[in-house]
Parts: structure tokens; sequence; C-alpha cells
């Protein structure tokens, strides 16, 4: 078959997208590549496509457990003869011997267990059609995920002479990108770049004030929908969970403090849910091949600008519209700044690990577009603002806050570099409390002297400057001090723009009043009908099968099924999305429900 014909009568679809043919006729061709492609833009069918055309077994080599039997649940799917071999696979003897007697297409096997010394026989004695390297980015120490093993990947590869080698991640950026090709023997001019811009998700980012409540509002406009909540610690976790199911939220924790069992189930029952919330630390989701994820947020800063864009691309991998929204405060930069400090890595490594981190900070503190930053950072060439982030839907108002903050930092040093924003916007809007007369502030020079803002204009001058390292924090009892970065701004060489909520909201292409249960897109009102009863059914076949709900067939194509209203298996097979094996195994049922509708 061509890979145009595998495309179709497996996958189900008629055309590829970007780079996807190119970057298979090399694999085909038995040329190695690395190949940059963003999340949900189709990097797993640039090596499934060749292992179904190329002899032998497919070797993907995968550090992430979840992510292999998602993949080999819908391989199996659609006909697919995959299996998976990791240090939680219950049936390793079977798969070895499907291995050896040439009875797989696809492996999906963790670097331990590949690289382990009778795997490495067994792949020498067996006909190898590739070696499909996923979340490349682990083996570069310049990474977010440096994974130590998947330096020793280079030598199992080269002791299989002639098989093409296909590295793949969504997230490095130049440093990184040259690094995964050095590291794995494959020639800088084979690094395949398709961009980052993932325009279908809508990136929000707000000033922490009481986070309890911007959650629950947030997901009051995102109400029956899938998505992940970060945290930044498992007892924040723990808390956030709480608040949800208080509220009545379907919503699960998961943490390392979990025992594996419960981290496992809690993990399944939101691989198989539409509408579940999974408050997290970033011990979940890496590799979950979930595609209707409505929402990310981020209860804290994550701890890298490549960090919040893996984490981000969990969000709408199935292309449809996605909210990604972040919630931070000053204290996140200095856990983050004491973490980096705190390292065990020289200085070099601290140095990146800061500029990183600035880079992070920028994007947080822009006015701009979000998005341009964003892509900015990895090298892409964007364009000045994208219509689906927060500041291009509604530019912020600057507000001209030199003085203010001068003032802000003078409250921090006549008070004693000791106390938190709470009791220092006390002292600056001259209020006479308990505290500030206990510790005699109504006679400092610096009381009263902020009447002409609002407190929350003060948390969110406090937050820049933290961010700017005008102002440090203890991490201990949050105490704000004079930061390296005060002295210019007290002189009054530096000038201080806040930016100022805008005055309206207009919704953009993901918000709350176009994400409706369909994950975004628009049903015609006449096929709302029968798009509610496709999918109910779709959850009975998914059921009995064992499967997620989008392993039968993800949503779009079910819009198209109510749209176009096939009477045939013939029409139904032209449908995006309808290979041959899912046709045939459940395309009378869905028929069936067509016709009645």
């Amino acid at each position: 078959m061509t890979p145009h014909d595998v495309l179709h009568r497996v996958f189900g679809h008629s055309e590829f997208r970007g780079p996807q043919l190119s970057i298979i006729d090399d694999v085909i061709a038995g040329r190695d590549v690395v190949a940059i492609m963003p999340t949900g833009a189709g990097k797993s069918l640039c090596y499934q496509v060749p292992a179904l055309i190329r002899p032998g077994t497919a070797l993907v080599i995968s550090p992430l457990i979840a992510l292999m039997e998602d993949q080999v649940r819908a391989l199996k799917a659609v006909g697919v003869r995959a299996a998976t071999l990791n240090s939680q696979a219950a049936d390793g003897e079977t798969v070895w011997r499907a291995m050896r007697d040439g009875e797989l297409d696809l492996l999906y096997v963790s670097p331990e267990r590949a690289l382990s010394e009778g795997f490495g026989v067994l792949a020498q004695r067996t006909e190898i059609a590739l070696i499909a390297i996923d979340e490349a980015h682990c083996v570069s120490q310049w990474g977010h995920d440096f994974r130590p093993e998947y330096r020793r990947l280079r030598p199992f590869c080269d002791a299989l002479p002639g098989v093409p080698r296909i590295a793949l991640t969504a997230t490095a950026d130049r440093e990184t990108r040259v690094d995964i090709a050095r590291q794995l023997g494959i020639g800088d001019d084979r690094v395949v770049l398709s961009g980052f811009d993932r325009p279908n998700i809508r990136y929000d980012v707000a000033g922490r004030d009481n986070l309890k409540r911007q959650i629950l509002d947030f997901l009051g406009r995102h109400r029956d929908q899938a998505g992940i909540i970060y945290a930044p610690t498992r007892a924040a976790t723990e808390k956030i969970c709480e608040w949800l199911t208080e509220a009545g939220i379907n919503a699960r924790p998961y943490h390392a403090g979990l025992e594996p069992g419960t981290r496992s189930r809690h993990q399944a029952d939101f691989v198989k849910s539409e509408s579940m919330v999974m408050v997290a630390t970033i011990a979940f989701g890496m590799g979950i091949d979930k595609p209707d994820v409505r929402f990310v947020l981020h209860a804290g800063m994550p701890k890298s600008i490549e960090a919040y864009y893996q984490e981000t691309g969990r969000a709408g991998r199935d292309g449809d519209p996605a909210v990604a929204q972040l919630i931070w405060g000053g204290e996140d930069v200095a856990r983050l700044r004491g973490f980096i400090a705190g390292s065990d890595g020289d200085e070099a490594r601290k140095a990146d690990e800061t500029r990183r981190m600035n880079a992070l900070i920028a994007f947080l503190e822009t006015s701009g577009c979000r998005r341009r930053e964003l892509l900015r950072y990895f090298g892409d060439v964007p364009p000045q603002a994208c219509g689906n982030c927060d500041n291009c839907l509604n530019p912020p108002q600057l507000l001209d806050a030199t003085e203010a903050a001068r003032k802000l930092l003078s409250a921090v040093y006549r008070t004693g570099q000791r106390f938190g924003i709470g009791h220092l916007t006390e002292v600056l809007l001259g209020k006479t409390t308990e505290k500030v007369l206990k510790f005699r502030h109504e006679q400092a020079s610096v009381f009263g002297i902020g009447k002409d803002m609002h407190v929350d204009q003060w948390r969110s001058l406090t937050r820049q400057l933290e961010a700017m390292d005008a102002l440090t924090r203890d991490p201990e009892h949050g105490g704000l001090a004079l930061g390296p970065a005060s002295r210019p701004i007290l002189k009054g060489e530096v000038a201080i723009q806040l930016k100022q909520a805008p005055p309206q909201r207009r919704e953009g292409r993901s918000s709350s009043s176009s994400t409706r249960r369909d994950g975004g897109n628009d049903v015609a009102a006449g096929d709302q009908a029968l798009f509610d009863a496709l999918r109910q059914r779709r959850r009975e076949l998914a059921a009995a099968a064992e499967v997620p709900p989008y392993v039968v067939f993800h949503d779009a194509t079910l819009r198209e099924m109510a749209r176009q209203r096939p009477r045939t298996l013939g029409d139904l097979a032209r449908v995006p999305g309808v290979g041959a094996s899912k046709l045939e195994r459940w395309g009378p049922d869905f028929l069936r429900v067509i016709a009645r509708g």
C-alpha cells in the first residue's frame, strides 16, 4: 500500500497535513529524521504509516506508559497489530514471542526495557522496520524533562544498522533541537521543523487574588467538559479537588503521594470520561492521548516556558477550540527562584534555568500578544497579533506606575522589609488597623501615600515588581524585601507601566460562549438532536468495548455524520475519521442511529 492507502483505509483520513507526507516518505526510504511538530499535528502518523509499509516490526521508544497504552488501544481499534512492553506490562512473554515470530506491526517499549541485554539481542535477531524515539526532548540535557537513560539510545540504534530512526517531540528550542540530533546520531540537515503554533488554544493569564473563586468561576464557564488543573504541590492538589467536589464537580486528584492503584484508576476514569476534571501535579498528563481535553488550568506558575507549552498542549488535541488558563502570584516567582538557587546544577545550568524562567515571566507580564511571545521563544516568526489570547481579545490599558512603584518600594523599606502585601497595602491606603497600630506604622512617612490606587492595583504591581526582581519574598513567611532591581526604580531611572483590566471582555474562538458540549465547533440546530444521539450510542459502544469514547470516533467525525447523514456503509466510509476496521465494527450501529434521526 502507498502512504495515502494506509491513511485512508486504516485511519480514515483523506489527506496528510503539513510535513507529514515528506517525513513519511523519508522514513520509508530509510532516512533518519528529527521531527519537531506541535501537539495535535499528527506526529504519531509519521511513524505509524511507515510501520505498516516497511517490512518488520516498528519499535516505538517512549518513557510514558500511559501514552503507550493509549496508542496501542487506538491502533488495535483500527486493526493494527500493536503491543506494549514496559515495567507494568503483565504479558511480557507473550509480547516477546509475538515480536520474535513477526506478528507485530508496532511495539511500544520503555527505554529501560529497550536497553536491557535480552531485548537488544531479540531486536538484532528480528526484522525491525524503524525505530521511533518519542518525547525526544528527553535525550537533551537542555530539554525540560531530561532522562539519563535516553543518552544510551544511540548505541542501541547503532546496533541495528540500516534501520531508520525518527525522533519526535513537540517541545524543543534551537539548542535542544541541535542536541537531540547530535545525541541520536542524526544529521543536522535531517531536522524538520513544522512550527509550534496551536491556533485552536486560547491563552489566558490572570493574577491570583482568590484562587478558589477564580477556579470555580472558570469551571462555571466550562461545565460538563473534560479538563486538567495543574497545582504546584500535592497539598494544593488535594485542596483544590476538595473545593471542586464540594461544588458538585466531578473531579479526581493525581499526585505521587497516592497509591499506584488509585492513580491508575483515576487516570483511567479521566481518559474514559467526557466531563471529568483531573486535579494533578505535573506527574500527570505526559503522553495522555486524550483528544477531547477542553481546558488546562495552571493554579500556579509552571517551572519553565517549555513545561508550560508541553502541559497546555494537552488541551485541544482534536483541533477543536480549547483554553489554557494560568493563575499566578508573586510567591510563585519566589518559589521558582528558590528552587533554581537550591538545585544541584552547576552555574551554567542554573543560568540556563534562570533564562528559561525569565522567558516565562516575560510571557506572563507582556501586554502584547501572548502567542507571539510564546512562539518567538521557540524561534517561530509569528504575526503581531493572534486574535485568540486575552491580550488580543481585550487589549489591556497601560498606566504609568513609576511613582506608584517607588511608593511601594519605599513602604517595603520603611516598614522593615518583613511584611506581606496585605499589611503594606493597609499602610499605603492609610488604614489604622490593629496591626498597623501595633507596629506604629501610622507614624511612617509612607502611611496613606497610596490612596490613589486600590488594593487590586497594588497587588498587581507587587507581582510585576517581584517578576522584575525588584522585590523578593521570604519563602517561609511571605515577607517582602527590596531586590537587586529596586535601586534604579527608586532612583527614577526605570519607568514602570501597570496593566489595567480592560473595561469589557470580548469572547474569542475558544471562549465559553462558543465552547459547547460538543467541543466548541457549532452543530447546526437541525443536527443537534442527531449529534447527541450519536454521542450517546458512542458511549454505549465504548463501554461495551472497554475503551474511551474517542477511540470509537472523535467528536469531529460525529459532527460530520450528523451533517452528512450517510445512508450506506459506502457513504459512511467517506466521512473523515472512518477507517475500514471501524466501519466494519461500528458502522452499522451508527447508520441505525442516523436512520432513526
